[in-house]
Parts: C-alpha cells; structure tokens; sequence
C-alpha cells in the first residue's frame, strides 16, 4: 500500500489508525483507496497490542433479561464499534457475589475499561475495580460518587406522575424498586414531589417495592387489590412492572386505561407495541451510553475531561394505556 501511494509506511499505518490530524488530506483519501481495492481489513485487536491494549470494554448489568439494561448494553455496542472498541458483558443477577466474579472475570480477559450499571448502595464491587486497577465509571445508576452517565431519574418520576395528576388522578399506586436500587430511590423521590407539590395524599399501601421482574409486580398489584385499597392510577418503574401490574389487572377483571390508567418508565421497543401502548418514560439511552463510553475513554487515556456525573434528560411519551378521569 506504501509503494502504491507513494507514501511512507508510518504514513499509512497511522493514517489507517485514525492518527493524523488531517485524515482528509489528498494522502489519506489516496491511502484508504487503495487499501479498499486491496482488500485491506484493519487488525483491531493487533493495533491494540502494540499500544497495549485490547481495545474491549467491558460492561456489568444485574441481568439481560432485563429489557432495559439489553437496550443499554446494545447502545454501549454501537458507541464502542464506532470506536473501533469491542463490547462484552457481565451479568450479576443484583447480587454482590456475581458483581464480584462479573469483575474478575472481564478484568482476566484483561478489558481496558469497565462500564458500571448495576450499581447498589452495599455493592462492594466498586472496591474491587479500584484494586484491580482497571479504569471503570458508572452508568444508569450513581450513588454520587465517581464519575457516571445517568439519566434524570428524578425528573422521569415527576413527570410519570405528574402526567396523572394533570389527568384528574388522586389515588396513584407506585411500583418501585429495591431499596438498594438508586435508580429506584430517585423516581420514587420524584413520584412523591409531584404528589407532595399537587398536595395527593400518598397512601403507603399503594407503594410496593419489587425486584423489578414482572413476576414480583403482579404479585404487587393482587397484594394492593387484596387489601382492599382502591387505585386510579399506576405508576411503575420500568416498563416491565408496568407490563406486570396490566397483566394482573387483566386477571382482575379490570380494564387499562378505562378502570386504571398505566404509566411505565424506560420506553423499551415493546411499550408501543403492547395490545395497550404504554405510556412511559423515555431514557435517552444513546446519549447515556455515549457519555459513559466518553468518560471511560478519558480515564484509559488518562486525558482531562469535564468528571463527575453526566446527567441524559429523559421524557414523558403519552400513549393509550392512559386517560383523563371521566
């Protein structure tokens, strides 16, 4: 390639790595044609080495079947391919054994960086990352400490709620979290702002903690149904409790929106293709992953960069399984 262009071999090898200022030059266009009718496939993982790296990134959620955290992970793709970077992802099932061994096991395949979402108040994991020495940030879910692309989950839990309340609703039910879920925490603490500001009275029956599979939701809901405590309104938060409680609805005998109104948080591709669209909460998941993946790189490239927490603002997206009190 270095004799057909009339360049120098470290000319093409670094305008083949993206290393030159002026990538647009005659040279580079000239280099990149020829090594397209060559056939020339650029070796990630040997450019890697030679900087001594493997150019992947690897990336901790509680669990795929999550939909939510598959959406996240597969948006952490994208960005990395445009990078030239490789994906891979752990699992730890929300628990801090599988945060531990999901470490270990991306730091042996010696990943150049961590992207952190599974995140918990008691999580010692964060510990571990430290030891290892392995670049990481946070994502989706913060305690307020190092740096992290999160979104706004307070603002989601206002404006899922605050949706309801401009609906005529009074008597809201909440589907929340685990405690040890930030995440959790801070759409409820938005939840109860709007309640709070449109002076709703929050009756703790309503508010059911899960573990945020659509199982533990519909148990939720007959529990609520059971005690005998009327609801308007639902707001849950992710789209798979929503999912949960429409279900268990269903089985009750009650109708969304016309005997409960559903609101869902994270917008997943199944919301608005449910027999009932979902009303729900839209995270700028692209936006949160291409934060965390630039904080990340600032870190392995130990460059200066705005730190801290980046914050994705989310947004309401009204649908069917929401309407105004007769």
């Amino acid at each position: 390639m270095a004799r057909a262009a009339g360049v120098s071999k470290s000319t093409v090898s670094r305008i083949l790595d993206d290393r030159l200022p002026h990538s647009g030059s005659p040279n580079a266009q000239r280099v990149r044609r020829i090594a397209e009718e060559l056939g020339y496939t650029r070796d990630v993982f040997a450019s890697g080495l030679r900087q001594g790296r493997t150019n992947t990134v690897g990336v901790i959620v509680p669990r795929l079947t999550d939909t939510a955290m598959a959406v996240f992970f597969e948006a952490i793709s994208h960005a990395s391919d445009r990078r030239g970077r490789l994906a891979v992802v752990a699992t730890t099932d929300h628990e801090p054994d599988g945060a531990r061994r999901a470490v270990q096991n991306l730091v042996k395949r010696r990943v150049d960086g961590i992207i952190f979402a599974a995140d918990r108040r008691d999580d010692p994991a964060h510990s571990w990352l430290e030891e290892s020495e392995v670049p990481y940030v946070l994502a989706l879910r913060s305690e307020g400490d190092g740096d992290a692309a999160v979104g706004d989950d307070v603002l989601g839990g206002y404006l899922a709620t605050r949706h309801l309340l401009d609906l005529g609703h009074s008597s809201i039910a909440l589907l929340t979290g685990p405690e040890f879920a930030s995440n959790a925490r801070l759409r409820q603490q938005g939840f109860r702002e709007a309640m709070e500001e449109q002076g709703a009275e929050i009756d703790p029956v309503l508010v059911r903690a899960t573990d945020f599979t659509v199982d533990s939701a519909a148990e939720a809901v007959h529990e609520m149904l059971d005690a005998g405590h009327g609801f308007s309104a639902l707001f849950a938060a992710t789209d798979n409790l929503a999912i949960g409680a429409m279900s268990a609805l269903s089985r009750r005998g009650l109708t969304v929106p016309d005997d409960v109104s559903v609101v869902g948080y994270n917008d997943i591709p199944l919301s608005a293709h449910l027999p009932i669209p979902l009303t729900s909460v839209r995270v700028p998941f692209e936006e949160i992953a291409a934060n965390a993946l630039e904080l990340l790189e600032a870190k392995i490239d130990h460059r200066e960069v705005v730190r801290g927490v980046k914050v994705s603002t989310p947004s309401l997206i009204p649908r069917r399984s929401t309407r105004r009190v007769p």
